[in-house]
């Protein structure tokens, strides 16, 4: 018998919930799927009800991520956006090295490296080397903003204010996006298909939009007069903070918008460019920012709900 796959955060949040598409993917696929999860409730029934195994553990428990490990092929490894993604990673390297896994698809995010913008996506950069010096075939996805984020952001002030209220300047900026279901087919691709380099990166974006694109995809979609509303980055900590986002998510995006707005006014910009990972290693075209919407319309005029950010 095969072994399983052993697919992380794979419940899903509300996030991207990357870790609930790569399991669904899986199970259609035919493979065994090994769901670590946070708890039982009905998101984890479901999985199991399509065929899932389900582990229930703490990604900062090293014990449970040992026994999560044993046996398994390969690993998809999607940490929340949020404090301890060190332990988190030194125990899943552990697990992996000691049940001999010999490929790990870790979710990062886009710009990865020691001078990357970010705090969250500096310590992605140092997750992926200690994965490389464990020895367990890691193999990086990059990925860029998940539309399921933008989403949740205009969520927030659409259905009350008809407005988009971020801190990103004018209405030319640039947002390099991507949906979460086209990274867990690339997640999906590469924990099935060929042997690849260990180590490789694929940074993925699926489309580029400016803030003046997005409102106008949400004003056709709901047919209605959308606007966007530029605030201050104090404004936009302090709203999010009120309405439960962690910290540690503040401190990241609040840093991102700033390194947008950078490029917005540089030649930096040009570097985002839609990327060929997506139909090439998953199978498919990308979806575009308004496909997306249309698709979550009902989701979206929902009233918001207290945020965690999750993978």
């Amino acid at each position: 018998m095969t072994k399983p796959i052993l697919v992380t955060s794979a419940a899903g949040g509300l996030q991207g919930r990357t870790g609930r598409h790569v399991s669904e993917m899986l199970l259609k696929r035919g493979a065994r799927v090994r769901a670590f999860v946070r708890q039982s409730d009905e998101r984890s029934d479901r999985l199991k009800s399509l065929g899932a195994e389900i582990v229930v553990g703490d990604f900062l428990d090293v014990r449970s991520v040992e026994q999560a490990a044993g046996g398994v092929s390969s690993i998809y490894f999607a940490y929340p956006v949020q404090e301890g993604l060190a332990d988190a990673t030194a125990a899943m390297a552990f697990a992996a090295r000691k049940h001999g896994v010999s490929r790990l698809v870790n979710l990062v995010m886009y710009w990865s490296s020691i001078d990357a913008p970010t705090p969250r996506m500096r310590q992605n950069y140092l997750s992926e080397q200690v994965f490389e010096w464990a020895g367990v075939g890691p193999l990086h996805i990059r990925a860029t903003v998940f539309y399921e984020n933008v989403a949740r952001l205009v969520g927030a002030s659409l259905p009350a204010r008809g407005a988009i209220r971020l801190p990103l300047g004018h209405e030319n900026t640039i947002l390099p996006l991507i949906a979460a279901e086209d990274v867990s087919r690339i997640a999906v691709g590469l924990l099935t298909g060929h042997e690849r380099a260990a180590g490789t990166a694929y940074p993925v974006i699926g489309s580029t939009n400016s803030i003046r694109e997005i409102v106008e995809a949400f004003a056709r979609v709901f047919d209605r007069d959308v606007h966007y509303e530029e605030i201050t980055d104090e404004q936009w900590r302090s709203e999010v903070l009120a309405r439960g986002w962690n910290a540690h998510a503040v401190e990241h995006l609040s840093s991102l918008w700033k390194s947008l707005r950078a490029a917005s006014l540089s030649a930096e910009a040009a570097r985002f460019a839609v990327t060929d990972t997506i139909e090439k290693i998953g199978g498919a075209r990308p979806k575009t920012f308004e496909q997306f919407v249309r698709e979550q319309q009902s989701e979206l005029a929902a009233p918001p709900v207290a945020a965690r950010a999750q993978a």
